[in-house]
């Protein structure tokens, strides 16, 4: 039985006080607590960023990547063997922005892995420059004016590559967080769960009061969370009110399940004494 103490870590997350990474760990370890996942069968994965040292703090088995790449090594991981819960964790300008392209095509692919996205709308690790999520018209170290550039939308943008789950999770709301994690970990396919988590240091617009007062739950209006087009509609809600909890998720096969490899059990677990590969290497000479 996994409980929350065996996830625990004798090291102390380094976050700003008050920053809403730290109600994401709370929720992923709660998520896997809930789910009795054994800690050596789970993988997460991070980037660069302020949400990168999330493995870190998690007794679960971490691999801290490099910028924009933790979904390229989260796919190994799973591919390697799929057998493990991978998750990756990722920032707005780590995911979103240099790491885009891969979270695409892992979309796409339906992988079986649940993305993490902590989006507080600014590049906090180097000391508050515009992200691609900020909001136009933002005032930052970088675009002292304001932004002129249109704010991504990972929602939207997942919903159009292919994710299977799409989903949206306030750091203010660990309840509603947590029970995303869990269904978007248990979802066989591509779960992107995109993350409000206010960033108290460089970010005044986006607070916790700014989404305190405007977040509401999608589900508690018996959403449709099967109508595709639907869920495009209310993922384009940002003004007064923006929705939380799940926009979409439908089933599909899995990258894995087209790999005839990977159908008797993972890569990992198979007998390859006798596999040669000296006729490989020979046209290789």
């Amino acid at each position: 039985m996994t409980e929350l103490k065996d996830l625990n870590t004798k090291e102390i997350p380094t976050w700003c006080p008050g920053c809403g990474d730290f109600m994401i760990l709370a929720s992923i370890k709660k998520a896997v607590a809930d789910m009795n996942l054994n800690p050596s069968e789970v993988v997460v994965v991070s980037g660069i960023g302020c949400s990168a040292g999330l493995p870190h703090w998690i007794e679960t088995y971490g691999f801290h990547s490099i910028h924009g790449r933790a979904i390229p090594v989260a796919t190994g991981i799973k591919l390697a063997n799929h057998g493990l819960t991978v998750i990756v964790v990722s920032g707005d300008g780590d995911g979103y922005g240099i790491g885009l392209n891969h979270l695409i095509h892992a979309m796409r692919r339906n992988l079986d892995i649940t993305f993490i996205g902590h989006n507080n709308q600014i590049y906090g690790l180097t000391l508050g420059q515009t992200s691609p999520t900020s909001t136009q018209g933002a005032k930052t170290v970088s675009t002292p004016h304001g932004s002129i550039e249109t704010p991504i939308n990972p929602l939207s943008l997942g919903l159009a590559s292919g994710a299977t789950f799409v989903a949206r999770g306030y750091a203010g709301n660990t309840t509603q967080l947590t029970d995303l994690i869990v269904k978007g970990t248990k979802h066989r396919g591509f779960a992107l769960i995109d993350v409000f988590q206010p960033c108290v240091t460089w970010n005044k617009i986006n607070t916790f009061d700014f989404f305190k007062q405007r977040v509401y739950d999608l589900n508690s209006e018996k959403f449709n969370t099967s109508d595709l087009n639907a869920a495009f509609s209310r993922c384009q809600e940002l003004g007064e009110r923006i929705p939380t909890g799940l926009f979409y998720q439908t089933e599909t096969d899995t990258y894995s399940d087209d790999l005839p490899q990977l159908k008797e059990k993972p890569l990992v677990k198979q007998n390859i004494t006798n596999v040669d590969i000296k006729s490989v290497l020979n046209k290789y000479k």
